[in-house]
């Protein structure tokens, strides 16, 4: 017989097995007003049937039990879910075979009668240990990233409203929505979001939904039972059991299949999760934020992705432009990804020469600031001496010397930049005989941000017209 508690069980799931009625109800009546889910079984039988159909984070057990003992129950759990925690009771008679016990694979005992302040005691510490040890896995291949606003390269106005959005959703627990175009920063952000959150403490577990098999990725978001499946010989943990009160990111969300949306639905509204083969679901505590670079409203409309989960997802949309639209941040860029490069590859680049920057503020950069990154570091790897020059770019790159309007004669970056933009449109708006709707779309921007650009830029919304006219 077994009893499954009906709370959030936020803290953690503990198979609870005692002979004893007495001491079987105490027991988890205590530990589920910590906040712990409990399923309470009275035999040892009982306990290998709870192990066969669902997932624990900690078994509680006493050795002596009728149907299957104490070192069974252990050694099943060794098999299916190595990842379980065990923590054995025993009487004073019975030490030397608990000492055994965690040589066997449990990790502490506690003799009887228990007192309740060293079990929680206990669990607190076997639990917080385990998590700590995993996230410091996933971590450590992280030390050396350092997090702040830096990472969020640009003073542009629209990078700078990226930066004030970041500021005020990352404390929040909301549902993020990040949007823009392939190779913006999309996972800049959010892991700038999570990083300035209360979450920054634990795991950030980023996964490309379109990059993963519909039915493995239906495991890696949410676990599987032992055969449930081919191949699956054991109980494994799905990223939303394993983030643990940290951050999942799901990039490319359009991309989910529809069976799997409702899945993601559940895991925001409810907060909880089915693995593949469980007939359980598992309370889960996770910060969900989304990306993509495809227009969900479409999505919906044409019956790809559900409405209800869209606006789940959507409770707060930051949409990064695409770097056309912000040049003014190109030379920082540059400047971020030469000191990112020279520490990788052990450079010692300056920066890059006049002429360089020229033509790549003149790019119309269709992979955005990834494929700016790769061409810094394509070039890095060819160059020598303190300066990147053009010969050190890609050679397609290099066949577009000159097509870049003349600079001002300044040395100071942002009047420099400055110059080049206004140049720039002005060019482009002559050859398009002033028309505005004509000269955005070559200039691959929206016509209200030409309106603004031409604005800041002091460009007369009319040309002048001659005599003749």
């Amino acid at each position: 017989m077994s009893t499954l508690n009906k709370t959030s069980g936020a803290k953690g799931a503990i198979l609870v097995a005692e002979d004893e009625a007495a001491v079987l109800e105490s027991l988890s009546e205590v530990l589920r007003e910590e906040g712990y889910e409990v399923v309470a079984v009275s035999d040892g039988t009982a306990a290998l049937q709870a192990l066969e159909e669902r997932e624990f984070d900690l078994i509680l057990s006493d050795i002596r039990m009728p149907g299957a003992d104490g070192l069974q129950v252990l050694r099943r759990a060794r098999e299916i879910a190595p990842q379980t925690l065990v923590l054995l009771m025993t009487a004073h008679a019975t030490v030397e075979t608990a000492v055994e016990a965690i040589r066997r694979g449990a990790q502490d005992y506690l003799l009887k009668p228990i007192i309740f302040d060293d079990l929680l005691h206990k669990i607190d510490h076997l639990l917080t240990h385990r998590r700590i040890a995993w996230e410091n896995q996933l971590l450590r291949s992280q030390v050396e990233r350092q997090w702040d606003f830096e990472n969020l390269v640009g003073r542009s106005a629209a990078m700078r409203e990226v930066m004030e959005l970041v500021r005020r959703v990352a404390p929040t627990p909301s549902t993020v929505l990040i949007t823009g175009e392939s190779g913006v920063g999309k996972e800049v952000v959010a892991r700038a979001i999570h990083h300035f959150s209360e979450y920054r403490d634990r795991i950030f577990l980023p996964i490309n939904c379109g990059a993963i098999p519909e039915t493995l990725l239906e495991s890696q978001l949410f676990g599987h039972m032992r055969g449930s499946f081919t191949g699956a010989i054991a109980n494994q943990e799905g990223l939303f059991q394993r983030a643990r009160g940290g951050t999942i990111f799901l990039d490319e969300i359009a991309d989910m299949p529809l069976s799997l949306q409702v899945k993601i639905l559940r895991a925001i509204e409810a907060k909880e999760i089915l693995p593949i083969g469980a007939s359980t679901p598992i309370k889960v505590e996770v910060r969900i934020i989304a990306a993509t670079n495809h227009d969900l409203k479409k999505a919906v409309e044409e019956g790809r992705f559900r409405e209800d989960l869209y606006y789940r997802l959507n409770v707060f949309n930051i949409e990064i432009p695409p770097l056309r639209e912000r040049r003014e941040d190109i030379p920082l860029l540059v400047d971020h990804f030469i000191r990112l490069h020279n520490r990788e590859l052990k450079k010692n680049f300056k920066g890059v020469d006049s002429a360089t920057m020229k033509l790549l503020m003149s790019l119309p950069w269709k992979g955005n600031v990834r494929e700016l990154d790769n061409v810094i570091e394509h070039a890095m790897i060819l160059g020598n001496g303190d300066w990147i020059t053009v010969r050190d770019l890609p050679r397609a790159l290099q066949q577009d010397v000159g097509v870049a309007p003349e600079l001002a004669d300044t040395d100071n970056l942002r009047e420099a930049v400055r110059a080049f933009e206004k140049a720039h449109i002005q060019s482009v708006l002559a050859k398009c005989n002033q028309d505005k709707k004509q000269a955005a779309q070559r200039l691959g921007v929206s016509l209200s941000s030409l309106y603004r650009k031409m604005e800041e830029l002091g460009i007369p919304l009319q040309a002048e017209r001659s005599l003749g006219e």
